[in-house]
């Protein structure tokens, strides 16, 4: 979750025994979501639709696919240098295990996955143009490397931000174990954030994000 722009303090939370200055940042609405994209070529009254592209999994179209939890899926770069293809969980391209098989979203901060997931592909659909580019969100998959590397952990500076991560003074998720603040609760506002955060960093609105306010305390 990258984090752009400068910081500023803020007044203490009305009420608190003590002063606590608030960090105000701009951030990106959420961690870079991958795309697995699938190209659907433009459908005759007679044919099917023809299937191309990175979304197309190993043995069946994409349009035929139902995505589910235990699927499996590994980079595909022919389309997207992020892309994704479907794969069977056996196959050595096989990365990651879906944990999780959510609507598509526009806006990637209202994505939200269970904890553990250490990437999200968004599966995006598109008629006759570049699905990775100008697709229509149909699937979001919260996966989980099938490999002993873990980002998505509490803690581990991946995935998205949950409790018990860290952040950096300017909202960057970074790995406990190299420091930065704790983050104790996700708010709407600095207000709500518990007494013992001592450190909260307030964010500019982002379209479909749960919180606009990262609680937090020097880790």
């Amino acid at each position: 979750m990258t984090a752009h722009g400068s910081t500023s303090p803020r007044n203490s939370r009305p009420g608190s025994p003590s002063t606590r200055g608030t960090r105000r940042v701009l951030r990106d609405c959420a961690k870079g979501v991958l795309i697995l994209t699938v190209a659907l070529g433009a459908a005759t009254a007679c044919g099917p639709e023809s299937d191309s592209g990175s979304g197309s999994p190993k043995g069946g179209s994409q349009k035929s696919r139902d995505w589910k939890v235990g699927d499996c899926a590994g980079p595909d770069t022919s389309q997207s240098k992020d892309g994704f293809q479907g794969l069977d969980c056996d196959d050595p391209k096989a990365t990651i295990k879906a944990l999780a098989v959510k609507d598509g979203e526009i806006f990637a901060g209202a994505v939200e996955c269970p904890a553990g997931t250490d990437e999200i592909i968004s599966v995006k659909v598109s008629f006759g143009g570049d699905a990775a580019t100008s697709g229509i969100p149909s699937k979001t998959i919260c996966g989980r490397n099938l490999s002993g590397d873990h980002p998505g952990d509490a803690g581990a500076g991946g995935g998205q931000l949950v409790v018990g991560d860290c952040v950096s003074d300017e909202a960057k998720e970074v790995p406990c174990a190299s420091g930065g603040n704790k983050v104790l609760a996700l708010t709407k506002t600095a207000e709500e954030c518990p007494a013992n955060a001592d450190n909260p960093i307030e964010l500019f609105p982002s379209p479909g994000r749960p919180y606009d306010a990262i609680c937090t305390s020097k880790a």
